[in-house]
């Protein structure tokens, strides 16, 4: 569908700034950071200290890369509030992660916090397309979790009308797309693919909704699903990036006149890239983890904390900020299946090429003896129930061992057999190997 371009009003003076004036404020923003992180937090004064560099050493972005790595172990450790940098009776408010693997990670936001948030979500929904007066469905799960809360404030904040819908209830978020007519809706990739399956059984035509925006966010997703998505939905998919430990949704977002990776909001956030196994910062360009130093946060500044996320640094192009490339996969999602590196999204792809499958997946890894295997459990579409499973399983094996150079064992199942995530991210990845 035709896109309009922004007017030169439409945007902030930062996101049309030279590259020299961003270099100069961030470095600015950088030097009170790593003061207010080594003055205020225990945690960082020691680590600093450990490492010998002091926040006057950094005269330079470069010289950023003396200073240690935080990770979520260091946010555990000091759980739950030992990483704070204010008094706890200056934090607004608090948010947490799951804690599925351990303790939660923990983070708070002052009220300039808060309105920082709302701001960059604001600015990324209408990077978007979004405009004053649009009704946003927000169907990110709210609570402890960022997703809801971050897109309901920064929807707020540009002038919309909010629907706060939050993750679930799928027939309901069908019935409130089709009677609210909503013009975005903010949710996991892999769940509105559940919300277009739901309209499809109730026999609605999703490319006849009144969405004209999905912004996608919380989850890898491929350019495979962003087609499939906006082949089904008739809609622009838009992808956003964020995480909780840096501030939530709305760190990075596509702009949709390019969708070509998003834009990282550089004013508030320096991006760094690393190889995962030596530290070492890695030039624009190369791909490695990413690693973000939060340039204006308050109640918890984060310096050079480690997203585990495998991308690369692109060149500005809508924006005067630098993109990340699309999030090929997590250093910690990597699986290591007899000696080949293989990443959720890998399969993904390749899911999504094959027109007989609904696009839903799971890999289950087991181990024989001393050897790893991996199981791929797909699903046909709808209206393949018919289609010849052998057939399409032997297909997809042969792409895989081709494509991605490790063998697989995969099944077939019926139509909707595959586990839906209702709320947030998808269960791509079931791991019965012996801890």
């Amino acid at each position: 569908m035709p896109v309009k371009q922004p007017a030169p009003g439409d945007l902030e003076p930062i996101e049309t700034a030279s590259r020299d004036e961003i270099a100069a404020l961030q470095l600015q923003r950088l030097q009170w950071s790593l003061r207010h992180a080594y003055e205020n937090v225990p945690h960082y004064r020691r680590a600093f200290d450990a490492q010998g560099v002091h926040p006057a050493d950094c005269r330079s972005l470069a010289e950023l890369a003396k200073f240690p790595f935080t990770t979520k172990h260091d946010l555990r450790d000091n759980y739950p509030f030992g990483m704070f940098a204010v008094p706890r009776a200056q934090v607004v408010r608090v948010h947490a992660s799951s804690g599925t693997t351990g303790k939660p990670t923990v983070v708070g936001y002052t009220k300039q916090d808060i309105e920082n948030w709302a701001d960059l979500v604001a600015r990324s929904i209408r990077a978007s397309g979004g405009r004053p007066g649009d009704i946003l469905h927000v169907a990110y799960g709210y609570g402890l979790f960022t997703g809801g809360l971050g897109a309901h404030y920064g929807g707020e904040r540009l002038g919309c009308t909010v629907i706060p819908m939050s993750g679930g209830n799928t027939e309901k978020q069908v019935q409130l797309i089709t009677d609210f007519r909503p013009d975005i809706i903010m949710v996991t990739p892999s769940y509105m693919q559940v919300i277009v399956e739901e309209m499809v059984r109730q026999g609605l035509d999703p490319r006849a909704s009144s969405l004209k925006v999905g912004i996608f966010g919380a989850e890898p997703w491929t350019e495979a699903m962003r087609h499939d998505i906006e082949v089904r939905a008739g809609l622009d998919a838009v992808d956003i990036y964020g995480l909780s430990e840096v501030m939530g949704p709305g760190v990075a977002n596509e702009c949709i006149e390019a969708k070509d990776g998003p834009v990282i909001w550089e004013d508030h956030f320096y991006p760094e890239i690393i190889d995962p196994e030596t530290g070492a910062v890695l030039p624009d360009g190369e791909e490695g983890e990413l690693v973000f130093t939060t340039l204006t946060k308050e109640a918890l500044p984060v310096i050079r904390y480690r997203t585990r996320d495998l991308t690369r640094l692109l060149p500005p192009t809508a924006r005067s900020m630098r993109r990340m490339g699309k999030i090929v996969g997590r250093s910690d999602d990597m699986l290591i299946i007899r000696g080949v590196n293989v990443f959720p999204t890998q399969i993904e792809e390749l899911v999504l090429q094959h027109g007989a499958l609904s696009g839903q997946y799971q890999m289950v890894v087991t181990r024989s003896g001393a050897l790893d295997e991996l199981q791929v459990l797909v699903e046909l579409q709808p209206e393949q129930a018919a289609a010849p499973r052998d057939a399409i399983a032997h297909d997809l094996q042969h792409r895989i061992k081709t494509l991605i150079g490790v063998s697989t064992t995969v099944s077939v199942g019926a139509p909707d057999s595959i586990e839906r995530t209702l709320v947030g991210k998808a269960r791509r990845v079931i791991d019965k190997r012996p801890k």
